[in-house]
């Protein structure tokens, strides 16, 4: 039996709707669930292995996509969102009582500042953006993965067409890259 990755990669990837406008996410619990409006399509969405983000139960990795905070709007239950970890560089808010992160933002200077962490699982709207690549590989093993099953893990997102890195795909890290460059001064700005 194939390893599982995550629902919305499992049973291949689902194309985007080009028209979808935005929708709403809410956590897991039955009643009063927390709500974020999401007022615009999300991008740069990814597989994710890092030992930080949300994970559905039985899956391997999370499915992040990012949008601007702008457009990431708290529109019921707010009171029960905590910030996870106050020190890490996303500060990711999760519902209190049924543990499901809604966003993540990153509030210190960083290349990333400005954009939103979001899952869109966590939304009964279809059309968001599918998964683009599976970032932080390597990482499951940390969280307790046998390394000996790493192959099959990679074979299985080369099969749904996702590039596997243990960083971000190229184009965010020469984003990063280059943020860094301008804020040193070696690039304009």
């Amino acid at each position: 039996m194939p390893v599982s990755l995550h629902p919305l990669v499992d049973n291949g990837l689902a194309a985007a709707d080009p028209n979808l406008a935005g929708g709403k996410l809410r956590c897991l619990c039955s009643s009063d669930p927390v709500e974020v409006t999401l007022a615009g399509p999300v991008v740069h969405n990814h597989a994710c292995g890092c030992s930080k983000c949300w994970k559905p139960d039985g899956a391997v990795f999370a499915v992040i996509g990012v949008i601007p905070k702008d457009q990431v709007t708290v529109t019921a239950n707010e009171d029960k969102l905590g910030v996870i970890d106050e020190s890490a560089t996303i500060r990711r808010h999760a519902c209190k009582e049924c543990g499901a992160h809604l966003y993540g933002r990153i509030e210190k200077d960083h290349p990333f500042k400005g954009l939103d962490f979001v899952h869109v699982e966590l939304s009964d709207d279809k059309g968001w953006q599918e998964p683009q690549f599976a970032a932080f590989v390597s990482s499951i093993i940390e969280q307790g993965y046998d390394p000996s099953k790493m192959a099959e893990v990679r074979g299985r997102f080369k099969d749904v067409g996702l590039e596997t890195y243990d960083a971000l795909s190229p184009p965010l890290m020469d984003a990063m890259a280059t943020w860094t460059a301008q804020q040193a001064g070696v690039l304009p700005k």
